[in-house]
């Protein structure tokens, strides 16, 4: 991950700029919940490897001792044969080796299953992940915003300035009130004021966008504009796919618990009595054979499993629906937005045009002692607010696209 970073970071824009691809690829990587896709690879092959035993030689060892109450005895008395009587104080010890020849497939499946349970743990956490974009915009278009504002505030103090040297000047020549100087001033103090307002809060979204990619942030780039797009790729279809897929192998296994099984076995033992049950010294012996087994009662509860398969498969399927509305009606809203936005963008310009040809009349009628201080204050100011206006609108048309292709997953 480290080598990942470090080729991330040589590939950002010149002059240390982020981009938005950036932090979202960086957010990814650096937030602890990335750490569960090595968890879940690791649980996934110890799992896989344990199953892939199961076609391996099983030893067990037994040993018992036991002391019965009554033992087999032969119901005949033969004048001159003794027939040995067992003992009532038995023992055994046996190591056994068992061998699958034939399971039914329930090992393969079971891996099969196992393999597909990764993919689906793999898909949830993406999809969790996922959510990271929107955060990231957030705080992305955050700090884009507090530039813009920041910019139109030197552009306003700039237009102060210039006012407060036109009415220093008229008053030196005395056509004009030294309120008009003392309302300027004010102004500029107050917009410097703003300014520190501004600066501390972009400097807050710049923090904990830090936290997120793990990487200081300065400066960001201004995204370009998208070519929206309605259709819904978010990885939580692929979860709701590979969960889907994991039953359909749950009901295949199913299948597979009802056939019968074969194997073999060894057992060598040792104890007494043995093998001949009348011979009561201590005895080895050895037996194997073949095992064959099935039990049909595995289909007495075969059909409600599968009926409760079926009805996580119901499940999934009106979570997918109802997933696929409310992102519909998500998409909906933020294509809403991105068009109102774009309306109000529309005006703006013009609405910049005319303030500023206000302005600019009133810093010559300033000068020329025609208005007073707060008549040029308010033109001022009704042009920086139509100037922050744009830079918001403009702000806000851009995160609209980014949060729908976010939510459509086409980011």
């Amino acid at each position: 991950m480290k080598y990942y970073l470090l080729l991330l970071l040589f590939s950002l824009p010149a002059r240390g700029q982020l981009t938005l691809p950036a932090c979202h690829r960086l957010a990814e990587q650096h937030y602890p919940l990335t750490k569960r896709y090595d968890l879940i690879s690791k649980s996934a092959a110890y799992t896989i490897d344990n199953l892939r035993k199961g076609y391996l030689p099983q030893f067990s060892v037994n040993a018992q001792a036991t002391y019965q109450s009554a033992v087999t005895q032969v119901p005949l008395s033969i004048p001159g044969v003794n027939i040995p009587t067992m003992n009532k104080d038995q023992y055994k010890a046996t190591v056994q080796l068992d061998q699958v020849i034939y399971d039914g497939g329930e090992i393969a499946k079971q891996k099969e299953l196992q393999k597909s349970n990764e993919v689906v743990s793999r898909q949830q956490l993406q999809a969790d992940l996922y959510a990271l974009k929107d955060r990231v915009n957030q705080l992305y278009f955050g700090i884009l915003l507090a530039d813009e504002q920041l910019k139109q505030n030197d552009l306003m103090l700039a237009d102060l300035q210039l006012g407060l040297k036109k009415t220093q000047a008229a008053l030196d020549n005395g056509t004009a009130f030294r309120s008009n100087a003392d309302l300027i001033n004010a102004e500029i103090l107050a917009t410097q004021q703003h300014n520190i307002e501004i600066a501390s809060s972009r400097e807050a979204y710049a923090r904990m966008l830090s936290m997120f990619i793990g990487v200081p942030v300065d400066r960001v780039e201004k995204p370009a504009a998208l070519a929206v797009t309605d259709s819904i790729h978010r990885p939580e279809l692929l979860s709701f796919a590979a969960q889907e897929k994991s039953l359909r192998l749950q009901d295949q296994l199913l299948t597979v618990s009802t056939r019968p099984k074969i194997g073999f076995y060894i057992q060598g033992g040792y104890g007494r009595p043995g093998l001949n049950m009348l011979d009561n010294s201590f005895q080895a012996y050895y037996l194997g054979g073949i095992r064959f087994s099935w039990s049909p009662s595995a289909f007495y509860t075969l059909k409600k499993k599968r009926a409760l398969i079926n009805v996580s498969e119901q499940e999934i399927a009106v979570q997918k629906e109802t997933f696929l509305f409310n992102t519909a009606m998500t998409v909906q809203q933020e294509s809403e937005a991105v068009n109102k936005y774009q309306q109000l963008m529309r005006s703006d310009d013009a609405i910049i045009k005319l303030r500023a040809q206000v302005k600019t009349a009133a810093i010559a009628q300033l000068e020329n002692g025609v208005i007073t201080g707060n008549d040029f204050l308010k033109e001022v100011n009704d042009e920086n607010l139509a100037r922050q206006n744009k830079s918001l609108h403009e702000m806000q048309w851009l995160l609209s696209q980014y949060n729908q292709q976010t939510t459509t997953g086409n980011l």
